[in-house]
């Protein structure tokens, strides 16, 4: 075993929601202007199957977040029904999956926003009441879409500061026309959406109406991500730096009592070995069993250290009279 644990067991009253954003292979070729991206490649028929296995062995929840073109093809969507019969929920990640989502008009947002749901409650009989959008993407017309549709949270923003740095890494590597370059000109966000709150908030839309936000989890004060593709990034540095850092955002959060949204990628479960066409992505030169391995050590941590929900319970719970709106 790579990994030793430095903390015992704590208080388990601290609540994590987890959720995984199933970005389909075309969808990162498609961000980083890949050509092929448009036959819609898929790996589902790794990816589901292997997230299934992993929380059913670690009994825990998850909330899928789909993305409507992937449920189409009827292959794809034999794979999503295998996540309702295990009893997991799902939430709507948009139908095109285009991180300039804040660009699309009212009207351009409430068809991505039905074609998905519709998509979603023919394949799993849930209605979702949860979005994120690509590349935490948002925008005013968006919550009032998901207002008007019924839905409970948004979960789309990301406090951090290095979205710019993100985003200057994938131009780095990509082959994008300047048209290409300016959609994704707020790909990852800006610089100031590090002073966003990282805190469940109620979003305040109207004079009359609001959502619940439910940021994506960064560390408090800095502001680095939390998320397991970070994670992932520093480890390949050394796995004494993933432990370290792992344990102090842990400690962190507790100590500011800031409820966690912890997020996975399709990409945390596959390495270079398994699709060598995203070889361009961080943590890609590691196979693929190494990563499991990050998973499972990681996700038995917060384990041990958090009660861990779905989306859709974490949204609730973080809405009770004792959670709801504190300050930082």
């Amino acid at each position: 075993m790579i990994f030793r644990s430095l903390l015992g067991k704590t208080d388990m009253k601290h609540i994590l929601g987890l959720s995984i954003d199933m970005d389909n292979q075309w969808s990162y070729m498609k961000t980083h202007g890949d050509q092929g991206w448009d036959k819609y490649p898929s790996f589902f028929n790794v990816v589901i199957p292997t997230v299934l296995d992993i929380v059913k062995e670690l009994d825990i929840p998850i909330t899928f977040f789909f993305v409507g073109k992937d449920l189409e093809k009827d292959e794809n969507a034999k794979e999503v029904e295998k996540i309702t019969k295990a009893g997991l929920s799902i939430a709507n990640h948009s139908y095109n999956h285009e991180p300039w989502l804040h660009k699309y008009s009212y009207d351009q947002i409430n068809k991505e926003i039905n074609k998905t749901d519709t998509l979603l409650k023919s394949i799993t009989g849930q209605k979702p009441i949860g979005f994120r959008g690509p590349g935490f993407s948002y925008s005013n017309e968006l919550f009032k879409v998901l207002i008007g549709n019924g839905y409970k949270y948004d979960a789309s923003t990301l406090p951090t500061f290095i979205g710019p740095l993100a985003r200057w890494y994938y131009f780095k590597t990509a082959e994008l026309s300047l048209e290409e370059r300016e959609k994704r000109r707020y790909l990852f966000g800006k610089f100031s959406e590090g002073f966003r709150r990282n805190r469940p908030h109620y979003l305040i839309v109207s004079k009359d109406t609001k959502i619940a936000e439910l940021p994506v989890t960064t560390f408090p004060i800095i502001r680095s991500p939390i998320h397991l593709s970070y994670l992932v990034y520093l480890y390949r540095y050394d796995v004494k730096l993933l432990n370290a850092y792992l344990h102090t955002a842990a400690l962190s959060l507790k100590l500011f009592n800031i409820p966690v949204s912890f997020l996975l990628h399709p990409l945390d479960f596959v390495g270079g070995d398994s699709v060598k066409s995203l070889a361009f992505f961080p943590g890609m030169d590691l196979k693929t069993d190494e990563k499991l391995n990050i998973i499972r050590h990681v996700l038995r941590f917060l384990e041990q250290r958090f009660n861990i929900l779905d989306m859709n319970d974490y949204y609730k719970a973080c809405f009770t009279k004792e959670l709801s709106c504190e300050p930082e």
